[in-house]
């Protein structure tokens, strides 16, 4: 897919109740029109989310609308484990997974890994089947790098093994490019895909910050300028019009694609879409 052009993709996490289930549910269907190129499904670990990841995953695959990618984390797995979970998605028919080092979860359950990294998984998933396997990106640089050109060696080293990267989420298109640029320096050329997620409301400021990317100080000022404004609706059309500023900015500087952070909700996303693709 990405060598035949941009792509558009999506984001979502497996549904923990009926409740979420349902929204997930009208979110896909929403989606599935816009005709993405194709759909991840995030994993945090443990017996339960890893069925559910598999579940939506293949659920997705199955019913042909759209293609899924699978991702998979090094926290709390045995080699002889993943194995048998990639074996599984290649027996379903799912080729395409993202390797992930993964977060250790807060109550220190679950951490013991026999992957010191994700490289390690990713030369594992080259091992089972012929898998299209992408990379997790960090613009400013891994929480757990010592420094960016560190960040940008190893992550050059697993886009020597894997196809392709998704970013995380990040607001100016400098960093996008500056990231894509030092790879190249590095002598990697292989899609770099930036990750976008608009911020639709003033706690969701902090809330970047939290997951890994902290929301510039002019996007803060735009944000609170519009509450001011016009309040909490102001603020998420604010949000949604940066998105969409820095979604065409990317194109423009030869982005391969967008991947959309959902949140399981369609709503932003549709209209980040409908205002760069469906004029």
């Amino acid at each position: 897919m990405l060598a035949a052009g941009r792509t558009r993709s999506f984001e979502f996490f497996p549904p923990k109740s009926d409740d979420e289930a349902r929204v997930l549910d009208a979110t896909l269907a929403d989606l599935v029109p816009l005709a993405p190129s194709f759909v991840s499904v995030t994993y945090r670990g443990g017996t339960e989310s890893r069925q559910r990841t598999f579940d939506l995953v293949t659920r997705i695959q199955h019913d042909g609308a759209m293609t899924a990618m699978a991702h998979l984390i090094c926290v709390g797995h045995t080699r002889r484990a993943m194995a048998e979970v990639l074996k599984r998605f290649l027996a379903a028919g799912v080729t395409n997974v993202m390797a992930l080092g993964g977060d250790v979860p807060e109550d220190g359950t679950e951490h013991a890994s026999e992957f010191a990294h994700a490289i390690d998984l990713v030369e594992l998933a080259r091992e089972v089947g012929d898998f299209s396997i992408g990379v997790a990106a960090h613009p400013q640089g891994h929480p757990r790098s010592a420094n960016r050109a560190d960040d940008r060696r190893h992550l050059a080293e697993k886009l020597a093994l894997a196809d392709f990267a998704v970013t995380q989420f990040f607001f100016r298109a400098d960093d996008w490019s500056t990231l894509v640029t030092e790879l190249d320096e590095l002598g990697v050329s292989k899609p770099v895909l930036p990750g976008i997620m608009p911020v639709t409301t003033l706690s969701g400021i902090a809330r970047m910050a939290v997951m890994g990317a902290a929301v510039p100080d002019e996007l803060v000022s735009r944000l609170v300028a519009a509450n001011e404004r016009g309040g909490a609706a102001a603020v998420r059309a604010a949000g949604i019009e940066a998105a969409t500023a820095l979604s065409v900015e990317l194109l423009e500087r030869g982005a391969p694609g967008l991947h959309f952070y959902t949140l399981n909700r369609s709503t932003a996303t549709r209209e980040i879409h409908r205002a760069l693709f469906e004029h």
